[in-house]
């Protein structure tokens, strides 16, 4: 008998898990692979049915369709002979598609590792969002893992938006899509076309998916509008990135059950935090209060609680309300409107830590030495009333002695007592080195009519960097928590610099006599060395972007890679279940561990986790598209009646084809470009990031300062044109 089949145990280890959830259980998909890795071969039905000691009609039933959902999702893969094998073995990479306007795209792997690069030719019969299997082909010519696609998984795009463009003579008319990510034209018959005129803007359901050979083919389902008509920016945006808005009637039913408050019966069993004087911190305009904070003295350091609203107590795993918000993933925030991600009984009621009102709570009760230490953690499902709803304004002024009127005059010990903590915590996050980019966030500020009157910064003062802090502590803990007690989490991972980005990284930065320490591997200390070093330069914007783009996205995923931005070596989310999907299962996860249930117990499996990473990651980038999209469109009309006029503005990025450049004062961006510049050829330098001419030297690049003039403005592309004033 081989190692393997020595190590192969008698009985499925994930049983538990599959009965809560089945029934009638079969053996789990961890199993069934097992088994496969286990003979080193693949296997037909039969034969896996036989190994699995199944027979009876109903469980073999219940296998082929188990066989075929592990197919669908990339973990099997069956071939010509009909056997089922492992994809991993057979150097297939099942992951999610992202396109690119330009018209190639890469595929993000499910198990991480560096994305895969697809042509053109690839990406014909693929679309974005769609999850697909492909084949390791080789490298282009960038050295990039290039991909072949082998089979489409999931596909992702139900629904376009776009401008209906009407053929009447053809017979066949056809849309383009506002998202510039789809970049199909979608064919539609004219008599599907739902009384749409030329020019309107639509939704389309797609009815064909494209493949190599034919395009996508839709029907027009709703007529959103006359395009540009005012007002219509989020409607496009929510319609063209798929952001469900609408609820199910399934969750609508659901939510008539819950009560209206949160009654002594309904706390009971759960521990007593009502004594305590916790408060809210948050912005003027906040609707719902997920985190509130208490902190004493305790010896030389502190005790901190972190209580965060226990949204896990009405959200249940398998029920419409759960299914609705792991599709949502998370809340959009647009200028003017939100989409929630849970009905608003819970994020503005049941949820929300509003003052002097019962509320569940899931508290993080931290105890931290005076060096900013934490030396012990606990959990705890309480009840907390909430003291106060302060505002990041009103606290800030407090802590720097300003405000002669505060409200609550009792809760300025517990004030102080945060205020110390944070200090602590701060100076522990500079020796940790975590890196610290100093942004300008802004804010848009409508009129009446919801135009834009005005577009301001919005500093964040100390009572935000405090909130921050006390949430990085509490979402530290609750990672190291469960990862002792080896519990199943969807971490926050952040994996720093790309290793070709690296190399450009610090030419660019010799350039400039600075230096990345580091060698092959920097950590986040490096890059804040750097920044501390440019703090006085003239070129430090330029310095700050540089280094902030070579950074990669930070994703969710159950492997522990750790955060290289925040230098914390595991992190999750924790804080905010109201409004981001991942921190609702880290809840089910500690309240799991709390019952001091096995691991293997839990009700999601590694695949599962795996998948919801995925899913809360491609939400989180469709929601930030989608909010980009929205205010880029406010901008341009804000800006349609200064064509002609002159602004001063800064350089924000330099590409091949010309300056990004963003207005004193307005915070609007807009390109100079590259065709523009007649005096001179320029070319671009891309380890520089400058654009140089050939004749007369001149060179452009980040934080150069610059007068420009409002050439145009595209309003259907988001797009502003500037021109240099000599």
């Amino acid at each position: 008998m081989s190692r393997a089949k020595k190590n192969l145990p008698s009985h499925d280890p994930y049983a538990d898990r599959e009965a809560q959830k089945y029934d009638h259980p079969i053996p789990s998909r961890e199993f069934i692979i097992l088994h496969l890795e286990t003979i080193g071969k693949p296997l037909v039905f039969q034969e896996i049915a036989k190994r699995l000691k199944i027979n009876d009609k109903f469980n073999l039933e219940a296998l082929r369709r188990r066989l075929n959902a592990m197919e669908r999702d990339g973990q099997l893969v069956r071939n010509r002979r009909n056997c089922y094998g492992i994809a991993r073995k057979m150097d297939l990479v099942r992951g999610r598609v992202i396109a690119h306007p330009n018209g190639y795209g890469f595929l993000v792997p499910d198990e991480g590792g560096g994305d895969l690069v697809l042509s053109e030719k690839q990406m014909r019969s693929l679309m974005h969002g769609d999850r697909a299997l492909v084949n390791v082909v080789g490298l282009d010519y960038k050295g990039r893992r290039e991909g072949a696609l082998v089979e489409v998984l999931e596909r992702n795009t139900k629904e376009v938006t776009g401008k209906f463009n009407y053929r009447k003579s053809q017979g066949i008319s056809f849309v383009k899509p506002d998202n510039p990510r789809i970049v199909h034209t979608i064919l539609v018959d004219n008599k599907k076309r739902h009384s749409a005129i030329d020019g309107q803007i639509v939704v389309v359901k797609l009815v064909e998916y494209p493949t190599n050979h034919s395009p996508p083919i839709g029907e027009v389902t709703e007529v959103i509008g006359e395009h540009l008509a005012p007002g219509m920016e989020v409607d496009i945006a929510i319609r063209s990135h798929e952001l469900p808005h609408h609820w199910p009637d399934e969750v609508l039913a659901e939510i008539k059950v819950f009560p209206k408050e949160v009654s002594d019966r309904i706390a009971d069993g759960r521990v007593d935090l009502r004594e305590l004087s916790f408060v809210t911190i948050d912005g003027e305009d906040a609707q719902d209060f997920d985190d509130a904070v208490h902190c004493e003295p305790r010896g030389k350091g502190w005790l901190l609680r972190v209580a965060i609203a226990d949204v896990s107590a009405y959200v249940h795993p398998q029920t419409a309300i759960d299914e609705e918000a792991k599709k949502r993933g998370n809340s959009v925030y647009f200028p003017n409107r939100v989409i929630p991600m849970l009905p608003e009984i819970l994020s503005n009621n049941l949820c929300s830590l509003k003052p002097q009102v019962n509320r569940l709570c899931l508290v993080c009760e931290l105890a931290i030495d005076f060096y900013g230490r934490t030396r012990r953690v606990q959990f705890l499902e309480a009840v907390i009333r909430s003291a106060a709803r302060l505002t990041y304004t009103e606290v800030a002024a407090v802590l720097a002695g300003t405000e002669n009127k505060f409200r609550y005059p009792e809760l300025l010990p517990h004030l102080q007592n945060l205020y110390q903590l944070y200090q602590l915590l701060l100076k522990r996050r500079q020796k940790r080195g975590a890196i610290d980019f100093d942004t300008v966030e802004t804010r848009i500020i409508f009129n009446a009519q919801q135009k834009i009157e005005k577009i301001v910064p919005a500093p964040r003062n100390d009572a935000h960097k405090l909130i921050e802090e006390m949430m990085l502590v509490a979402n530290v803990a609750a990672a190291e928590w469960l990862t002792k007690h080896q519990m199943l989490l969807l971490y926050r991972v952040h994996e720093g610099t790309k290793p070709d980005k690296l190399t450009d990284l610090r030419s660019f930065l010799a350039a400039l006599q600075l230096r990345l320490g580091g060698t092959d591997k920097p950590e986040a200390k490096h890059y804040a060395k750097v920044l501390e070093k440019a703090k006085d330069r003239p070129d430090k914007r330029m310095i700050q972007t540089v280094l902030l783009r070579s950074l990669q996205l930070a994703i969710y995923s159950p492997e522990q890679k750790g955060h290289f931005g925040l230098a914390y070596p595991q992190y999750t989310h924790f804080t905010s279940p109201i409004r981001r999907y991942p921190d609702l299962l880290v809840h089910r996860a500690i309240r799991h561990g709390l019952r001091q249930l096995s691991p293997e117990k839990f009700f999601y499996s590694v695949h599962e986790m795996q998948l919801l990473g995925e899913q809360c990651s491609m939400t989180e980038r469709r929601a930030d598209e989608a909010t980009r999209e929205v205010v880029s469109w406010l901008k341009c009309e804000y800006m349609q009646d200064k064509v002609g006029m002159k602004f001063d503005g800064l350089v924000t990025a330099v590409t091949p084809f010309g300056l990004f450049v963003e207005l004193d004062g307005i915070f609007v961006e807009g390109l100079v470009h590259v065709t523009t510049l007649r005096d001179d050829y320029y070319h671009f330098d891309p380890i520089g990031q400058r654009l140089q001419g050939e004749n007369t030297g001149t060179v452009y690049r980040i934080s150069d300062r610059l007068r420009v003039k409002v050439m145009a403005v595209h309003l259907e592309e988001k797009k502003i044109d500037f021109g240099i004033v000599p």
